[in-house]
């Protein structure tokens, strides 16, 4: 609660230009401001978590996307430290519901940062050279953020679904979740994980996109931990496995002295057994007086 506060989370839009279908998500009206109820979007925040968390252990991805300018630092940076992808300066019209064709623009993307690398520029002249940097900044721009990504995501982080509304209509259409951060003057209807916030404030942007990167973290610690403990036990299994790399008997590590000094009393040992057990006739040794 208090991080809310001091990010500025419950401050909403003006009055006379508020969504009636917020209504729910709103506590009260200071100086002709909306001040958003805190108490429902920290349980819109546990709720989306917990989605976030469940759809990255179940072994998708998050999208997030932010292209109004408050908000594409905090996506981008967040984005890439849970390693998840992003939409941070133009939503393509297509993304989702046309992805055969921006996998082809992704293809193109790759091939020109091979070509840059691997000599290919060197035999074009400095038009040609100009023409496709121009292409390749352009597509690095706008699909930089998902230039990894080979299917559509699990479900999608969006702030502010007025701006963004052509991802909601697409992830929509495409039966992708959407947890999204609204102010006063979105429309939560249709989306699957309603975040009732300041969608404007630069704190209040990172704060969401922070805890939304925590859960994709946590849910890959979690991930990490079951394969080990699974390693583990793979290797406890395969301890009573003998193979041809095992360590054999006379393979194994001995200490010299103790194995002198046993070997000094064994000798003794048979050096008496052999006198015992000589087959010896004595009188004919010796002979008889």
């Amino acid at each position: 609660m208090k991080s809310l506060l001091e990010s500025g989370v419950h401050f909403g839009h003006q009055v006379k230009r508020w969504d009636p279908r917020m209504a729910k998500y709103i506590f009260a009206e200071r100086n002709g401001i909306h001040i958003i109820d805190l108490q429902k979007t920290i349980q819109a925040i546990k709720d989306a978590y917990e989605m976030v968390r469940d759809v990255v252990k179940s072994g998708k991805t998050v999208l997030f996307v932010g292209t109004k300018k408050q908000a594409q630092q905090a996506i981008q940076k967040e984005a890439e430290r849970c390693g998840m992808f992003y939409i941070n300066n133009r939503w393509l019209g297509g993304m989702l519901t046309n992805f055969v064709t921006i996998k082809k623009s992704l293809l193109r993307l790759k091939k020109l940062e091979k070509m840059e690398v691997d000599g290919t520029f060197e035999n074009l002249t400095k038009k040609e050279i100009a023409s496709l940097g121009k292409e390749q900044a352009k597509l690095q721009k706008n699909l930089g953020g998902i230039k990894e990504m080979k299917d559509l995501p699990g479900i999608l982080f969006i702030i502010d679904t007025r701006m963004e509304a052509i991802a909601v209509a697409e992830a929509k259409r495409m039966g992708i979740p959407i947890a999204a951060v609204v102010d006063t003057n979105c429309n939560p209807e249709g989306i699957d994980y309603p975040i009732p916030g300041n969608d404007d404030a630069i704190r209040a942007i990172t704060l969401f996109t922070q805890i939304v990167a925590n859960a994709v973290i946590e849910a890959d610690n979690e991930a990490g931990l079951k394969i080990i403990e699974t390693l583990g036990d793979e290797d406890e299994a395969m301890e009573d496995i003998i193979t041809d790399v095992s360590i054999k008997e006379e393979d194994r590590e001995v200490d010299i002295e103790s194995f002198s000094s046993e070997a000094v009393v064994q000798a003794k040992d048979d050096d008496s057994s052999e006198e015992d057990e000589l087959p010896v006739d004595i009188d004919k040794v010796f002979g008889e007086d």
